[in-house]
């Protein structure tokens, strides 16, 4: 007979003055603990002497019940396996007794049962899109390219001889090594105003909008979003009773003077000034110096979100929008989900000076902090140029697969998609005609394995026409190919 591990059992509560025998009292638990499946068939149950030791009474009623358990089918013992539950309840043996319980009324489980109302804000729609992993799957990175063993042996490092520091509760600001080192990055390559005592680790940058949320508005102020924009910030400032204002964008970026007209008095601005996401144009420098003119004068937030800045393949690298605020009204959102992995769960926010307390307190909040080992292995993947080598090659990787992409759309349906936006990120949009209805295509599309994600759910109204949002960064030029065949197909 294999060795089975012992599991933990639940607890055993014994009644020292009731006038029933301990080992009845064990024999009764055993039983009904069998009965109702709290200890599953096969389980390994402790020794006699472990038992007795835990429940600080004599071993002799803990062998007594044990006997009597084994004698009724209850139990098993085998040589060099210790104890253990029996396969099945003998149809024989007694039945567990329960106590009587006085009647209670119980919910209906076909009735709807209360919540709380935020709760609408946070359910997300269908979205079959997730499905798969394979080709269109938007904020899926070249895993293959990944230097697995690299990162492996990085937190390894760590986590042979850890330090006391990496196994405590941390600063809910994050690690001050890498934050050291984002803050070096950030101002070297996205002309970022920051030092490090401004940088906050968050679990992604959607925790880090969730922080922007709870930190900048209360319940009734006005948040401006990208329309279509981002539906992850919509829930994160929806969930606290933000009044959302949908501002329109065209090919400038944020329509700045109709969110003026909008909501004036508005407290926050959420935008993805360098790659807008879904539409992915670039908001115009005359916008951006508007914007900020605006949020100085209204004494509002800028919420910026550079989720995928690093890879720009078309003209000049786009300095980012908080480098040219001078009235520190921006806090800048970032993340190494779509450079390193989505798992890794590791973003940071740069905050103003004079909010970094604030910040700091609703981080703590929320989830005290982020685990110490993935930060450590991550400052060392970029102090020791891992970070920059990999950025470099996913960059002219990720041109190559749009670039297919692309080919492979005017090739096969050159007239039912239309490709728009930048060159820039790990996805494009490609807007259909107006009498598709994307969202009934992409479920169609999921049936073959196509992972095409529905523009029309990124509006706050329906759109006049729908679209898809591809990601090319997860499959190779094949893949792409054989994914617009289908799609093709699907139409």
């Amino acid at each position: 007979m294999p060795r089975a591990s012992t599991s933990f059992l639940p607890p055993i509560a014994l009644e020292a003055g009731s006038g029933v025998p301990i080992y009845q009292q064990l024999s009764e638990w055993f039983r009904r603990a069998i009965a109702d499946g709290q200890l599953r068939p096969g389980q390994r149950v402790p020794s006699t002497r472990s038992l007795a030791t835990e429940l600080r009474v004599s071993r002799l009623p803990v062998l007594s019940a044990y006997e009597q358990l084994l004698a009724e089918g209850y139990l098993q013992s085998f040589v060099g396996a210790g104890t253990r539950v029996a396969p099945s309840i003998p149809t024989a043996a007694p039945k567990p007794s329960r106590p009587r319980l006085a009647a209670v009324p119980v919910a209906r489980r076909d009735a709807t049962r209360r919540v709380a109302q935020r709760v609408a804000t946070m359910r997300a729609p269908e979205q079959t899109w997730l499905d798969s992993q394979g080709a269109f799957r938007v904020g899926l990175p070249a895993l293959e390219h990944f230097p697995s063993a690299l990162w492996a042996k990085l937190l390894n490092r760590h986590a042979r001889a850890p330090s006391t520091e990496s196994l405590v509760y941390g600063d809910p600001r994050g690690c001050p090594l890498l934050r050291e080192a984002i803050a070096d990055y950030l101002g070297a390559v996205r002309a970022v105003r920051v030092d490090a005592a401004q940088v906050l680790i968050t679990t992604g940058s959607q925790q880090g909008v969730q922080i922007c949320a709870h930190a900048l508005l209360d319940a009734g102020d006005r948040a401006w979003l990208e329309d279509p924009g981002y539906p992850g910030a919509r829930q994160a400032f929806g969930t606290i009773g933000a009044r959302i204002v949908p501002v329109p964008v065209d090919q400038e970026g944020l329509d700045v003077a109709e969110g003026i007209r909008r909501a004036p008095d508005a407290r926050l601005v959420y935008t993805s000034p360098s790659h807008q996401f879904p539409l992915g144009m670039t908001l115009s420098a005359a916008r951006r110096m508007q914007l900020l003119r605006w949020a100085a004068r209204a004494d509002a937030w800028v919420v910026e979100d550079d989720y995928d800045s690093e890879y720009r393949f078309g003209g000049r690298p786009v300095a980012s929008l908080q480098g040219l605020d001078t009235e520190e009204r921006v806090i800048y959102v970032g993340t190494f989900s779509k450079v390193m992995f989505p798992s890794l769960r590791l973003g940071y926010l740069v905050v103003p000076k004079d909010l970094v307390g604030a910040f700091a307190a609703c981080r703590d909040a929320l989830d005290t902090c982020t685990a110490a080992l993935p930060q450590l292995a991550m400052n060392d993947f970029i102090r020791e140029g891992h970070f920059a080598r990999h950025i470099r090659r996913m960059r002219v990787l990720y041109a190559e697969r749009r670039a297919a992409l692309v080919a492979s759309i005017r090739t096969h349906l050159p007239e039912q998609l239309e490709v728009i936006g930048a060159e820039a990120g790990m996805q494009l949009v490609a807007l259909l005609p107006s009498d598709i209805d994307d969202i009934a295509l992409s479920r169609r599309a999921a049936q073959v394995g196509v992972s095409a994600r529905p523009l029309s759910p990124c509006y706050a109204e329906p759109p006049a026409r729908g679209g898809l949002i591809l990601g090319y960064g997860g499959a190779d030029a094949r893949a792409l190919d054989e994914a617009v065949r289908r799609l093709k197909s699907c139409l």
